[in-house]
């Protein structure tokens, strides 16, 4: 029992010392733009992605989202791992209102069917 407790630790300071800490709050439904480490040749750019997040899976190190966006009439997925040094960095653009954890159905919408309402902030309401 104890030598597994130690695996344990061993194992969470080891992805502690993988995690990002300047990655904003995400929640499915937001708008995000993803910038992804390409490499060409020997040359090394940053891609934009950017689209809806339909699904957030996993948690800690291992935490992975799914976002979707349209080109050229066709449905695009891509499944980030967050903490990944891949990804250059991750930009909330807009932050979604929705009701389920899972935007799946967004697979069978065309066009405006797939829009999103925008989150509004409570203190601006108030003031």
């Amino acid at each position: 029992m104890n030598a597994r407790i130690n695996a344990e630790e061993i194992i969470r300071s080891i992805q502690a010392a993988h995690m990002k800490s300047d990655l904003p709050e995400i929640h499915v439904g937001d708008q995000v733009r993803v910038g992804v480490r390409i490499q060409e040749g020997g040359k090394e750019r940053v891609q934009a992605f950017e689209g809806t997040v339909i699904a957030m899976r996993h948690s800690g190190c291992n935490r992975t989202i799914t976002v979707r966006k349209i080109f050229q009439g066709i449905g695009v997925e891509r499944v980030f791992l967050v903490h990944s040094p891949r990804i250059d960095s991750i930009q909330v653009l807009r932050r979604g209102k929705v009701r389920r954890a899972k935007l799946f159905y967004l697979r069978n919408r065309v066009g405006k069917a797939t829009r999103i309402k925008a989150k509004t902030d409570s203190k601006e309401e108030t003031l």
